[in-house]
């Protein structure tokens, strides 16, 4: 389901990120929730596990067919900010978080009148075998799970 409403993502070669920005109609708390905890973020995102919670839960995330990756919650301020780190290179992962070879996505919420602005950012970019396909990939993939996230909460209000 592609979503006509909110903009694509973007990379910035300059400073090897990708940004979205996109409204939801739903409110701060649904849209907190559902960005992180791991049986929420799994029916719009990859399949999530986590250990402990808030900064410093680990675990790891998914998708059908592909390998499970390493993930660590790198900041978690609720209701308005959570950071997550990643391994998403090519090759043999260890069974933690890369801090050398990942890149750190963060979700910034902010209510306004009807609903959620929510950004995410992903950085780190630089630190990998090949910046400009990943950035590229990412910002395809970003594309296409916010939009999820949008129909998942907006479709069932």
């Amino acid at each position: 389901m592609e979503n006509t409403r909110n903009p694509q993502a973007v990379i910035d070669i300059d400073t090897f990120t990708v940004r979205r920005t996109i409204l939801i109609y739903a409110s701060l708390e649904k849209v907190w929730r559902t960005v992180t905890e791991p049986e929420l973020i799994s029916q719009w995102f990859g399949q999530v596990t986590l250990t402990g919670s808030g900064t410093g839960a680990v675990g790891t995330i998914g998708w059908l067919g592909e390998r499970r990756v390493p993930i660590r919650v790198e900041t978690f301020e609720p209701p308005r900010e959570v950071s997550y780190r990643w391994c998403n290179e090519e090759g043999p992962l260890s069974d933690t978080v890369d801090d050398e070879r990942a890149t750190v996505f963060t979700f910034t919420l902010e209510a306004i009148s009807g609903g959620t602005r929510l950004t995410v950012v992903e950085t780190g970019f630089e630190h990998t075998s090949n910046p400009e396909q990943l950035m590229t990939d990412h910002r395809g993939g970003w594309d296409g799970e916010l939009d999820k996230l949008v129909a998942l909460l907006e479709d069932h209000g």
